[in-house]
């Protein structure tokens, strides 16, 4: 019975929307990272023009690695600036080497770590709008983080991932998903 009852204790604890976004946008910032770093490594042990794997896209109408990285990236950022009320820092979209490209989630994680708890914790109920093309969305904090930006920071690090293991490099899974 004692065992059960930890067990009820665990789940009913509630997690922050800190807990839910800036560890979380870190975490997959550095498996992006790894990945980018056995990309590198693939590229020059099998003498392939770094340029190949960073503008490789998986048809021909999608977008590239580089463009995965920097829509990454930016999915991060401009969540954590939305719902902690500052302004995102602005990045040019210019990336064309892995080491630009490291460069710029070492240039975000540096933003997003200089989030603090109480920057994100209450904003559950935030309203966030956001303007994509000629279409306004308008969102709850809570929903425009577990709608909207996980899943398109977790959309473009699986097409990172799937652009790179397309093209040859040994990674897997536990790559993808990074150490416990």
């Amino acid at each position: 019975m004692r065992q059960a009852n930890k067990s009820l204790m665990r789940y009913s604890m509630s997690l922050t929307m800190y807990e839910c976004s800036i560890p979380v946008f870190l975490r997959y910032l550095n498996n992006l990272s790894a990945l980018l770093e056995k990309g590198t490594s693939y590229a020059s042990e099998k003498e392939i023009e770094y340029s190949i794997l960073v503008n490789a896209r998986l048809y021909p109408n999608m977008l590239s690695l580089s463009r995965q990285v920097q829509i990454a990236c930016d999915v991060t950022k401009g969540a954590a600036a939305r719902l902690s009320g500052v302004e995102s820092p602005k990045h040019e979209d210019k990336e064309t080497t892995f080491e630009e490209l490291q460069d710029r989630i070492a240039k975000t994680k540096s933003f997003l770590e200089s989030i603090g708890e109480a920057d994100i914790n209450g904003t559950e109920d935030k309203e966030i709008l956001l303007q994509a093309g000629p279409k306004e969305f308008k969102f709850t904090g809570r929903i425009f983080l577990t709608t909207f930006a996980l899943p398109n920071l977790l959309f473009h690090v699986s097409t990172a991932f799937n652009i790179l293991r397309h093209n040859g490099v040994d990674i897997g899974k536990m790559d993808y998903l990074g150490g416990a």
